[in-house]
């Protein structure tokens, strides 16, 4: 991973649309213009990692601060970079951070997104829903001295 940079945004804007096309259009909510604009939008390089692989952009992850801890978001790797392990090692590597600092972290994901499943098995869970979103939560977890331990 490395840091974004205000020319990264098309790249990422591009990636959204092709990896949450089919959750959007299966929820009847896909606008190819709107998909990239909300991107646009709302991309803060200074918070946003780009992900690469071989040398190549694959992948972009951003983790905002919040008032009581930091929001994944735009969290997209390439259709054909999924399925390997890199989403886990990309979340594994962001929440030692937050871990680290002790913070917890928020995320949304869209209903039936098979994503969900990713964040589950890193331990978030469902703090609330709606009829597009899920809400979810993931507490920091902190090293414990293993039993017997002083």
């Amino acid at each position: 991973m490395r840091p974004a940079e205000p020319a990264d945004v098309e790249a990422i804007a591009e990636l959204r649309a092709v990896v949450m096309r089919p959750d959007l259009e299966r929820l009847g909510r896909y606008d190819e213009h709107r998909v990239r604009q909300r991107l646009r939008d709302g991309f803060a390089p200074q918070h946003t990692s780009v992900v690469e692989a071989d040398g190549a952009f694959v992948g972009s992850v951003t983790l905002r601060p919040a008032q009581d801890g930091h929001w994944l978001e735009h969290f997209y790797l390439s259709p054909d970079v999924q399925g390997r392990g890199l989403g886990s090692a990309v979340l594994r590597t962001l929440l030692h951070r937050t871990d680290t600092a002790d913070n917890l972290v928020r995320l949304n994901v869209l209903r039936g997104s098979p994503a969900r499943r990713l964040y589950e098995r890193h331990g978030f869970t469902v703090e609330t829903q709606d009829p597009i979103d899920i809400f979810m939560l993931r507490p920091p977890r902190t090293e414990r001295a293993p039993r017997g331990a002083l």
